[in-house]
């Protein structure tokens, strides 16, 4: 609960003034905001936006759970509310009106066709410890989330970072507007979303790449210096003015990343940050770990954030749900390994996924579980028959998969490695004890709306009950 002795958010005579509203009811304090009414905390205010259902139906139920005030474009009855012509671009009003309030907070952007969540989260885990922060929860990366998180964003914040994503042309540059970042970050290139670009890759470097363009005058601009298309992540820093830092493993980059050597607790990395050798410790064991650790470095670097303050958060920083976590299960005979990478999937996150799996020691089997990668276009099948390469780079023995474009994968691989091929992800779900045994790593990866997680959550539930009260638990 909201501490009541701290000043609040907003008061809804504020949320007027930003948003060229007009107030009907009291004046009231507004400690939180959110858009969905089964959300709603006392004092909080609920935002009636328009989607698949119009908001202003729920704002009756917003009230009776404690909301102090509503965003609407007409009245209501049940309690406090400010109506503007529309509510979106209230929000977004409100957001620009939340940064222009406390300009002494140094704010950070991050995007990238992976890693975009975990970098912003390790990000904010070294904000936290250099003082009061702020930054997206869960993946709010659109046009609703980026301007609703920095309308939460308190003015006694002295950092905040926020992730920017995108699902089509034109989608990145405004929304950094409205962050307006004093440091930007590309974490990587891809072929994500490129069935909405008619050139593909080239078309989503340049979506991202046009991150840079809400930075700040003398912003800072850090790109991967490692990706295909790093010249035209660089040319577009330059275009704006940006002070520009790469980070790679050629040499000549700012932070340049020599080792990594991943391990049963998580990695130490060698490295060379502005010419200076540097080696520390991380939680996470994923290779592409390397890379994403030295983007985060120089955005905390760029925040004014100490160096030695962003290694402890590295080296605390936990693999978030479905992007990573690491439990054994206990099953009969002994126990297995789970990684669940199953919160989303294209070629670039496979591929980085198979080389950790593979770099990973056991007694047993590497087995990797797929589900279809989405978004792809017309390259989908080329996509997915071409993970049978880095599958067989990784030494990887054995492939379950679900799903019509994992069928294209299955086919592609040798009869030694080919598991389980089921039409769905619940119908391999439901076979998880087939899936693997004693002694195995098993990974499950592929895009949320391919449903990964079905699987990642029934191999979680194979685990057996203790065999006495002194048995340690396995989660780890």
């Amino acid at each position: 609960m909201p501490d009541p002795s701290a000043r609040p958010l907003w008061t809804a005579a504020e949320v007027a003034a930003a948003t060229g509203g007009v107030l009907h009811g009291d004046d009231r304090p507004i400690t939180g905001l959110t858009y969905n009414s089964r959300e709603i905390v006392p004092g909080d205010l609920f935002l009636a936006l328009k989607g698949a259902r119009d908001g202003h139906e729920f704002a009756a139920s917003a009230f009776a759970a404690g909301a102090a005030t509503a965003l609407v474009e007409h009245t209501v009855e049940g309690g406090a509310h400010v109506v503007v012509p529309d509510t979106l671009h209230g929000l977004e009003a409100l957001g620009v009106a939340a940064r222009e309030r406390a300009p002494h907070i140094k704010r950070g952007a991050v995007t990238g066709s992976v890693g975009k969540t975990s970098v912003t989260q390790a990000v904010k885990a070294g904000l936290d410890l250099a003082g009061p922060a702020h930054a997206s929860i869960k993946s709010y990366n659109n046009h609703i989330g980026v301007p609703l998180t920095l309308a939460r964003m308190p003015v006694e914040t002295r950092r905040a970072v926020f992730e920017i994503g995108m699902n089509a042309p034109g989608e990145i540059a405004p929304l950094s507007k409205f962050v307006a970042p004093h440091a930007a970050c590309v974490t990587t290139v891809g072929p994500v979303h490129i069935e909405a670009f008619a050139d593909g890759e080239a078309g989503v470097a340049r979506e991202k790449a046009a991150i840079f363009q809400g930075l700040v005058p003398g912003g800072t601009a850090v790109a991967n210096g490692d990706v295909a298309f790093s010249g035209l992540l660089c040319d577009a820093a330059r275009a704006v003015g940006a002070r520009l830092v790469t980070f790679g493993t050629d040499p000549g980059h700012d932070a340049r990343l020599l080792d990594f050597r991943p391990d049963a607790e998580g990695a130490t990395v060698a490295a060379e940050l502005f010419g200076q050798p540097l080696e520390y410790r991380l939680a996470q064991s994923g290779a592409h770990w390397g890379l994403n650790s030295l983007c985060v470095l120089l955005m905390l670097d760029a925040l004014d954030v100490e160096l030695d303050t962003g290694l402890q958060a590295l080296a605390e920083f936990q693999p978030l749900a479905g992007r990573g976590q690491t439990r054994t299960v206990a099953i009969p005979g002994g126990g297995f390994t789970l990684i669940d990478e199953s919160y989303n999937a294209n070629p670039l996150s496979m591929t980085a996924g198979f080389k950790s799996l593979g770099a990973r020691p056991t007694t047993g089997r590497r087995i990797v579980v797929l589900t279809d990668m989405l978004e792809l276009g017309d390259q989908s099948r080329a996509l997915h028959e071409g993970l049978a390469q880095p599958i067989e780079a990784a030494g990887l023995d054995l492939v379950h998969a679900a799903g019509p474009e994992m069928r294209h994968l299955y086919e592609a691989l040798p009869a030694s490695r080919r598991g389980l091929w089921r039409e769905t992800a619940a119908e391999l779900a439901a076979e998880a004890s087939m899936l693997a045994a004693a002694g195995d790593i098993v990974m499950v990866k592929g895009s949320n709306g391919s449903k990964a997680s079905l699987v990642a959550k029934a191999l979680a539930e194979l685990q057996t009950a203790p065999s006495s009260p002194d048995t340690p638990p396995a989660t780890r």
